[in-house]
């Protein structure tokens, strides 16, 4: 019996509370509906009136629910408690639940306790999506069964018990999934890390330490991949037991990745330098996505051959939501980088492009300042199309800077992503490139980065 096997079989009589729908729970919900256990959903929105065909599906699988104001109450009639990421780990009636002996825990929590291979996990603040994915091509072109997930993707609790130790599975880890884990995957990379969901964490503190999860919990036989040109990331550098490689396009690593003066990205392994590929056949744009794939080649290398890392960088054409390709309309091309959600991904974005470009921007406020966005909005950006909670908070930022007046930045306030795209084709001439690039997340006006992305991709394709 497997120690998946053993887990379901422990928990079966237990009742057991899910915090809110959504990709990270319901298929997971599903599974254990399947297995008969005892389960509610709490939701502080009425899922009948969210999603009724869901709701329909889970209450005729036997689901109660707990919905209102009230929503959270049911939790301490229950045995275990499953909080989705968005669930603030130290929200006061969770600590409460705590205190009373119930098992509060996540979906990546106990797939981390339950999985009987190797894991490839990446958190940072800015490019974890993109490498996560190159990560999981890597493997997929070495032939490997990959199991790819965690905050992006899938929930892979649901797929636990079909999981082999020979296969691999790669991960995106979010600071809030990452803040009550206890438990650290066998190679762990941190993309870099800058202000970020304030409005959670209140602290760079508390949102540094989350981060710090993915390597504290390692051990000895364990690889690490830190940013060699991001300072918060090399302060770290004592946490780590296991090897540790280094990724940088400005050094050269004693151990790690690295891109050369004309361009190749390398490895250095303690004096042994390999050439992998030029940047220039790597057929995603963006000096951030060289960063990225060193992120990667750092965190695999040894363990894929060099031709799948080479096979994939010519071949793989990006993620959803990054800088990705929506269409070309009057000689005006659209690009649609709703992931964008912080100021230093807008700057990788903006650094994609070789020629000043029209920026949709803002959404709700994570209490990240705008300052940083001041010098290369009005260096980079020709026109900037605001909207949401943040619009007032950028259109100061950008505007008070030193050079705006002789810049040629234009700011325009809209209401919405319809307005915006309207007035980004009403202002775009030929050659023109618009981008949504919002810099804040999306919880202003949509669930999700995702349904943001898909809003804008629509009402561009329907122009």
């Amino acid at each position: 019996m497997t120690k998946a096997n053993l887990f379901f079989d422990e928990i079966k009589d237990k009742k057991i509370a899910f915090i809110g729908t959504g990709v990270s729970h319901n298929d997971l919900i599903r599974l254990f509906l399947k297995k008969g256990y005892d389960i509610v959903i709490c939701d502080k929105k009425d899922l009948e009136e969210k999603n009724k065909e869901l709701y329909d599906e889970f209450k005729k699988s036997g689901a109660k629910f707990s919905f209102g104001k009230n929503y959270l109450d049911e939790i301490f009639s229950c045995d275990i408690v499953f909080r989705t990421p968005g669930m603030y780990y130290n929200d006061p009636t969770l600590t409460k639940a705590r205190k009373r002996g119930i098992i509060i825990t996540s979906e990546m929590e106990v797939f981390f306790d339950l999985c009987p291979c190797k894991i490839y996990a990446v958190t940072g603040s800015d490019g974890k999506s993109t490498t996560t994915t190159l990560i999981s091509e890597f493997f997929k072109a070495d032939g490997k069964t990959v199991h790819f997930g965690g905050n992006i993707g899938k929930p892979l609790l649901y797929e636990i018990e079909k999981i082999m130790e020979t296969d691999v599975a790669v991960v995106e880890l979010s600071s809030f999934q990452l803040i009550s884990m206890r438990e650290s995957p066998y190679a762990a990379a941190i993309t870099n890390i800058s202000p970020n969901h304030l409005n959670v964490h209140g602290t760079m503190e508390e949102y540094i330490g989350a981060k710090c999860n993915i390597l504290t919990h390692q051990n000895a036989f364990s690889k690490a991949v830190l940013n060699m040109d991001n300072d918060e990331t090399m302060k770290l550098c004592d946490l780590v037991r296991g090897r540790l490689s280094l990724f940088s396009r400005r050094g050269i690593p004693e151990c790690g990745s690295f891109l050369d003066n004309d361009g190749n990205l390398c490895y250095n392994d303690f004096g042994k330098v390999t050439k992998i590929i030029h940047m220039n056949d790597i057929r995603i744009p963006g000096i951030h996505n060289v960063e990225n794939f060193l992120t990667a080649i750092a965190l695999t290398w040894g363990d894929v051959s060099i031709e799948s890392i080479v096979k994939t960088a010519r071949e793989f054409g990006g993620v959803e939501h990054r800088i990705e390709f929506v269409r070309e309309l009057d000689g005006v091309k659209y690009y649609n980088d709703s992931i964008a959600t912080s100021p230093t991904r807008v700057m990788a974005g903006l650094n994609s492009f070789d020629k000043k470009i029209i920026v949709i921007a803002g959404g709700s406020d994570k209490g990240v300042p705008f300052d940083s966005l001041a010098e290369p909005v009005n260096e980079k950006v020709k026109v900037l199309i605001l909207m949401g909670q943040t619009a007032e908070k950028i259109k100061k930022a950008v505007t008070e800077y030193d050079d705006y007046r002789t810049s040629g930045l234009k700011v325009i306030m809209v209401k919405d992503m319809e307005e915006a795209v309207h007035t980004a084709r009403d202002i775009a001439e030929k050659g023109d490139i618009v981008s949504l690039s919002p810099a804040c997340a999306s919880f202003d006006m949509y669930s999700m980065f995702e349904a943001r992305g898909r809003h804008f991709k629509d009402i561009v394709n329907s122009l």
